[in-house]
């Protein structure tokens, strides 16, 4: 974990509570994978509501633990890492506590033997959710570095909480893209193409809005947000007040370009789904993350995310056009 903090341009104050933190919460990887691909389980037996319950009490037992072993117990870091590990057990065990029971859904657990060929389309067809997942964790040490080079801690650390603020925005977007992939596979499965027209123009509409109205949200609390993460430092939260106001637009772009990668993984593409998250979340961010700070200076950092979702939106869009006819959905 050390060589890896240093990697990733951990400061030498930093360094302890980075290898500590990361010792704890690896720790917790297996129970992490859990809760994410049983998300997807429970929507495929019907039971999605089920899995928004387990999310919510991992969230709450993440954030009433935090408040437990870092105020109560003193932990610090080392108590925010156990939270963090703990909301993830729950998460990924109480839907196998669910599935080996006796119950309503449609999946249970069975004896089964090994189907390689059935396990390698599922590996290329997920191939875009790695590069995606694969892809954030290179940006995020980029982004890290660069803002080490021109503002210091206080700009890993405006970063981090827009990031967080980020992800709670955009859990939107993805809910509905992760939410409609299997209504999407059924109807070209079965090729109703007027249910597949139907549901492509309402999504599209969804996301435009949603990503509009999300934009001004962030616009409107940005100050209030910062002040919940980083109210104790007067210029750090300045900084991500500025930040994330800018990154807020990146918001009018991204539910479209979220829901194009679910969309063509859905319709069983992998291959554009795939080149559609590899230039969004590696290519096009490593261009801009780079070139703008170099043209712009330290607010090229901050535009490099709006410019990165309008260059993969332009990419979307004539992906969507040549695709139509094929998938029968425009």
């Amino acid at each position: 974990m050390r060589p890896i903090a240093k990697l990733l341009g951990a400061s030498d104050d930093m360094m302890e509570y980075c290898v500590l933190y990361g010792r704890i919460v690896i720790g917790f990887t297996v129970f992490y994978m859990l809760q994410n691909i049983f998300q997807s389980f429970l929507v495929t037996a019907e039971k999605p509501k089920l899995g928004l319950i387990v999310t919510i009490a991992a969230g709450l037992a993440n954030a009433a633990l935090d408040a437990l072993f870092i105020v109560g117990f003193k932990w610090g870091i080392a108590g925010a890492a156990v939270a963090t590990g703990i909301g993830q057990v729950l998460g990924g065990v109480i839907p196998i506590i669910y599935f080996a029971c006796k119950n309503g859904s449609l999946l249970k657990f069975v004896k089964t033997k090994l189907e390689i060929k059935a396990l390698l389309r599922v590996c290329v067809n997920g191939s875009s959710e790695l590069l995606t997942n694969v892809a954030s964790s290179i940006v995020g040490i980029l982004y890290n570095l660069q803002l080490m080079k021109f503002l210091g801690e206080n700009g890993v650390s405006a970063y981090g909480v827009v990031m967080y603020v980020q992800f709670i925005f955009l859990a939107i977007e993805i809910g509905y893209s992760i939410g409609s992939a299997p209504i999407v596979g059924y109807n070209y499965g079965a090729e109703n193409h007027i249910e597949q027209k139907s549901l492509f123009k309402k999504s599209m509409a969804i996301m435009g809005i949603s990503g509009v109205v999300l934009s001004g949200l962030a616009q409107a609390l940005a100050v209030p947000l910062a002040k919940l993460f980083v109210r104790y430092d007067s210029e750090l939260c300045e900084l991500t007040v500025y930040a994330f106001r800018i990154i807020s637009f990146a918001f009018i772009f991204s539910g479209i370009n979220i829901y194009s990668s679910g969309f063509f993984t859905a319709l069983n593409n992998g291959v554009i789904s795939a080149i559609l998250s590899f230039m969004r979340a590696l290519v096009f961010q490593i261009i801009f993350v780079f070139a703008l700070p170099a043209l712009f200076g330290v607010d090229g950092i901050w535009w490099a995310m709006l410019s990165t979702e309008i260059a993969a939106f332009a990419v979307a869009v004539c992906f969507f056009a040549a695709m139509r006819k094929k998938y029968h959905y425009a």
